[in-house]
């Protein structure tokens, strides 16, 4: 199932930002989640909506982002479309930024 497989890219640690553009090609992603656990791993949340913007991808792909140094404050420097201070609330964004809220 295509759900699932892609979902499954977005479980592992230090995804490479190539991975994202692959998925987002391969499965037609309408939305991708990244989280940071450390402040030292935030900034390759730009990284990867960089890699998306080079593809040409960003404009047809949500990016949220969380984790617990992750702000919406540094969510919007980055340009990330959400962000979320919880795996439950991340839902209800998600939802809302799909417009299936």
């Amino acid at each position: 199932d295509r759900s699932s497989a892609a979902s499954d890219v977005y479980k592992r640690q230090d995804v490479d930002a190539e991975k994202f553009v692959q998925a987002v090609k391969e499965y037609n992603a309408r939305i991708i989640g990244l989280s940071a656990l450390l402040t030292t791993t935030m900034p390759y949340m730009r990284t990867v909506i960089d890699a998306l913007q080079n593809e040409g991808l960003r404009e047809r792909v949500i990016v949220m982002v969380g984790g617990a140094p992750v702000s919406a404050g540094f969510a919007a420097e980055i340009g990330a479309d959400g962000y979320s201070d919880s795996a439950n609330s991340a839902v209800f964004k998600a939802k809302e930024l799909l417009g299936v809220a």
